[in-house]
C-alpha cells in the first residue's frame, strides 16, 4: 500500500525538479546573454487560460445539468450527488479542452456543440501563444 504512493511521489518529484531546471536553465542563458524563447510569463498566462477555461466550461456543463442536458457516464444515466455533478463535469471540461477526449463522459443535447467550441478553444489556444511568442520574439530582433 505504501508501495505506489511512494512512486508517485517520486515521479512528481522527478517531473517538477525537470520542470524547474528546464525554466532555471533558460533563466542562466538570459543572465549569460544567449536568446531563450522560454518565457516564463507567457506559460504562466497560458496555464492561467487554461484552468479559467476549464473551470468556466465545467461550471456551464454543471448548470445545464439542471435544464436536463447532462454528461452520461459510460453509456449510462446515473444519478450523483451535487459534488459529484460537479467534479465530473470540470473532468469531462478538462478532458475535452485538452483534446483527449477518453469517452467515459458523454454530453447529450446541446452539450455536445458546448464540448466542441471547447475542443475548438483547446486546440488553438496553443497555436495563439506560439504566434505571440514569434511576434515578441521578431519585435525583440527589430529593436
Amino acid at each position: 500500500m505504501l508501495i505506489p504512493w511512494v512512486l508517485f511521489l517520486a515521479i512528481c518529484f522527478v517531473v517538477f525538479k525537470s520542470i524547474y531546471d528546464f525554466i532555471r536553465a533558460n533563466a542562466i542563458n538570459i543572465a549569460i546573454g544567449r536568446e531563450s524563447y522560454f518565457s516564463m510569463e507567457i506559460f504562466a498566462a497560458l496555464l492561467l487560460i487554461y484552468v479559467i477555461v476549464m473551470i468556466g466550461y465545467g461550471l456551464v456543463y454543471f448548470i445545464l445539468s439542471f435544464q436536463g442536458i447532462i454528461l452520461v457516464e459510460n453509456g449510462e444515466l446515473r444519478q450523483v450527488s451535487i459534488i459529484g455533478s460537479i467534479i465530473h463535469s470540470i473532468y469531462f471540461s478538462g478532458v475535452t479542452l485538452l483534446t483527449i477526449g477518453y469517452g467515459d463522459i458523454t454530453p447529450i443535447g446541446l452539450g455536445r456543440f458546448i464540448a466542441l467550441s471547447e475542443a475548438l478553444i483547446g486546440y488553438i489556444l496553443p497555436a495563439a501563444f506560439v504566434l505571440k511568442i514569434v511576434q515578441a520574439g521578431s519585435r525583440s530582433r527589430d529593436k
